[in-house]
């Protein structure tokens, strides 16, 4: 066993870096967020929104996804959807990524290491409920966090994200609610600070239409 947890340690070591590796969102006292920070989030919703959802979920399954979906950008890095333009960057993040779960993978015992590349393959492929579930709360606390921050770090393709939301909570009424509670605060948000709603919704329409 002796072998089997020094490999735990060295990937706990790995892990460590998301806790400064920053993302591109800020918190309400104007520090920037670290991926550890918005994963820690993601798993209290899962044990907050549970009871509330459509369909009963294996929540253990659920918060393990939660909790290694990012692991990979201990190593690949976070690079924001906004910075994503084309096909050729899109398959070069997609590529450093499964680089580096494979190498999580093989870090890992066998047995631990199949079941970590497992759930970060059944998370990006979406396919289970859990995993759709998943995948909503991530994009649902991003904006969450952007509601909290102050509205200058707000980049103007955030704010015609908050009106794509809802293509990954659709398929569950408890997510599309709070889709639509977190849009809500979002849309008063930037009415405060003087921004033109309406014409945001336009730009987003006209960017991203053939997306949606």
């Amino acid at each position: 066993m002796k072998e089997e947890l020094l490999r735990v340690l060295d990937v706990l070591q790995l892990a460590e870096k998301l806790k400064y590796e920053m993302r591109h969102s800020w918190l309400s006292n104007g520090r920037q967020e670290s991926v550890a920070e918005h994963t820690w989030r993601m798993s209290l919703m899962v044990v907050l929104l549970e009871p509330y959802l459509d369909h009963e979920i294996d929540v253990a399954r659920t918060l393990k996804m939660v909790i290694v979906h990012d692991l990979v950008e201990a190593e690949a890095g976070d690079v924001p959807a906004f910075e994503i333009k084309t096909v050729a960057q899109r398959e070069l993040k997609r590529q450093k990524e499964l680089k580096a779960i494979e190498n999580l993978r093989d870090k890992l015992d066998s047995g631990i290491g199949q079941h970590v590349y497992e759930l970060w393959h059944e998370f990006e492929d979406k396919l289970t409920y859990e995993a759709r579930v998943a995948n909503a709360l991530d994009k649902l606390e991003v904006q969450i966090q952007h509601n909290h921050a102050d509205m200058n770090t707000w980049l103007e393709i955030e704010q015609e994200f908050v009106f794509l939301m809802g293509r990954h909570t659709e398929f569950d009424s408890c997510l599309q609610q709070l889709k639509e509670l977190i849009e809500e605060m979002a849309v008063k948000k930037m009415q405060a600070a003087g921004i033109n709603v309406a014409a945001v919704k336009e730009r987003m329409i006209s960017k991203f239409t053939v997306q949606v």
